[in-house]
């Protein structure tokens, strides 16, 4: 499996982060969810790597929307299946439970509060972008765990880049990251539709690929319940 440095300053703060980019052998040619499940046995290994157990992995449903969710406490009770609907954006300050972002092309932004330990994990494609979802983020860590934006380390996973792609959501999440007035914005600056041999871009693969999965958890004993 591939460490990615960008993620350092993530773990070296002392929270639980990964990132599975293109696995060998699995192009993903089919319907979302099938490919999805072809990917699980890879995405269920990185998910034991952070020493969590699947059953605490909360995912987005993902509509190319801005919402943002908080996950834990009675949150169960409304997602059985832990698949929160209508969100492309999830946040937690419950130290035991992971977060998880499908993309293939889109921003994926980890969001992290280095005092009080509460996270954020954001799926940013071209409307997400435009609708903000990154300060909507910000704002609702403000509301829901006290977070200030200075305190945040926001890091922006490959994602499709000019020339490939007309839009440059990369740029765009960068100023509103500035705007929002974020501690220390982090952009790997690297291309999925450049790197197809690693990393699966639904834009130059025309839809025929499969899906990377970022993660997300804080593991600090001083997470903010």
């Amino acid at each position: 499996m591939e460490l990615f440095s960008f993620l350092d300053p993530l773990r070296e703060a002392g929270f639980s982060v990964d990132f599975v980019s293109r696995v060998e052998g699995v192009m993903g040619c089919y319907d979302k969810e099938e490919g999805l499940l072809e990917l699980e046995p890879y995405h269920r290994e990185a998910v034991k790597r952070l020493n969590y157990e699947w059953e605490v992995l909360w995912r987005a449903e993902q509509v190319h929307g801005a919402e943002v969710e908080l996950v834990g406490g009675e949150s169960f009770l409304n997602f059985p299946n832990r698949i929160v609907s209508g969100a492309d954006g999830l946040m937690t300050a419950d130290s035991s439970l992971l977060l998880g972002i499908y993309v293939a092309d889109c921003g994926l932004i980890w969001v992290a509060d280095r005092k009080t330990k509460a996270v954020a994990l954001l799926h940013s494609g071209r409307k997400g972008t435009e609708a903000g979802i990154l300060p909507r983020a910000v704002a609702a860590m403000r509301e829901k765990f006290g977070t200030r934006a200075e305190d945040l380390m926001v890091v922006l996973g490959p994602c499709v880049r000019p020339p490939i792609y007309e839009v440059d959501i990369a740029e765009l999440i960068r100023e509103q990251a500035q705007n929002a007035g974020v501690g220390e914005f982090i952009d790997c600056g690297i291309c999925t539709g450049r790197e197809v041999d690693r990393f699966y871009s639904y834009r130059v693969e025309k839809g025929c690929t499969g899906r990377m999965l970022g993660l997300l958890g804080s593991s600090g004993s001083e997470a903010a319940l």
